[in-house]
């Protein structure tokens, strides 16, 4: 197994731990590729392997989501929702259609943006944990239609934190923290879904078999480990809420800033 198949691996591992925590999973792949002198081609690899991770998302609810699509026709409910999650997806759809090419050149290259950027959204996400908000709202499918939405495209940042930034954006909007997680969840998908095919097909000139195998492992490797994440988070968040992980943003952004500072 060579160096560059481990290091494929281990961002894999990475990314399926950190998608589903707002912590930003783009964002410790990013700074990890960095210190570890990763180069992807056209960056595609930190975009495509999120894919991994969302399919154990949809692995864990596809008995109720095809419940849902089952109901739709004669369940308004049902089709609300799914309205819900298109409307929701639709500014981040386009923001990062139109954005894609600064976002990739410039964004990503980073480390400096991405570490304040960690540091901005932990004293934010400690802060609105804090907050004494009552929730209105503890079903993840009866959130207000398309809000959330608006949030996520804050998360074109790198750093920001998608799964951060809807649920942030749900509590606001008077969702349980449970909900905000769950609800985040299910937005992912078509998030993720079209940010896969998008990469896929705006780096198909510089995507070669070595590129291929490279996101093939870190996809696997993700899908494995955000499986585990995913059984264990709602509960945690449930009891504990989400002040440990503004903490730990707030703290690995201040290692990267003092190691950039140090020449790293």
């Amino acid at each position: 197994m060579t160096d560059t198949t481990l290091v494929a691996a281990g961002l894999g591992l990475l990314e399926g731990l950190t998608e589903f925590i707002p912590v930003s999973s783009t964002g410790h792949v990013l700074l990890a590729g960095h210190f570890l002198d990763f180069h992807s081609a056209g960056k595609a690899f930190e975009v495509v392997i999120q894919l991994g991770a969302i399919l154990a998302i949809v692995g864990f609810y596809a008995a109720r989501l095809a419940r849902v699509f089952v109901a739709a026709p004669q369940d308004a409910q049902a089709r609300r929702f799914i309205v819900s999650v298109l409307v929701a997806f639709l500014p981040a759809m386009v923001i990062g259609a139109l954005a894609h090419d600064v976002i990739k050149a410039v964004l990503f290259e980073s480390p400096l943006l991405i570490a304040v950027m960690l540091i901005v959204g932990g004293v934010v996400l400690v802060w609105v944990d804090r907050l004494p908000l009552v929730p209105q709202h503890d079903d993840a499918m009866r959130l207000p239609l398309g809000k959330i939405g608006i949030f996520q495209c804050l998360a074109m940042v790198p750093g920001v934190s998608r799964s951060g930034a809807t649920i942030v954006g749900a509590m606001a909007l008077g969702a349980s923290k449970r909900a905000a997680a769950e609800f985040s969840f299910f937005l992912s998908m078509p998030t993720m879904a079209g940010a896969f095919a998008f990469d896929l097909w705006k780096n198909r000139d510089v995507l070669d078999a070595a590129a291929l195998n490279e996101i093939a492992i870190g996809f696997v490797a993700a899908f494995i480990a955000a499986l585990f994440v995913v059984r264990g988070l709602l509960g945690y968040v449930s009891r504990h809420g989400y002040a440990l992980f503004g903490w730990w943003r707030i703290i690995l952004g201040t290692v990267v800033l003092v190691a950039i500072a140090s020449g790293y």
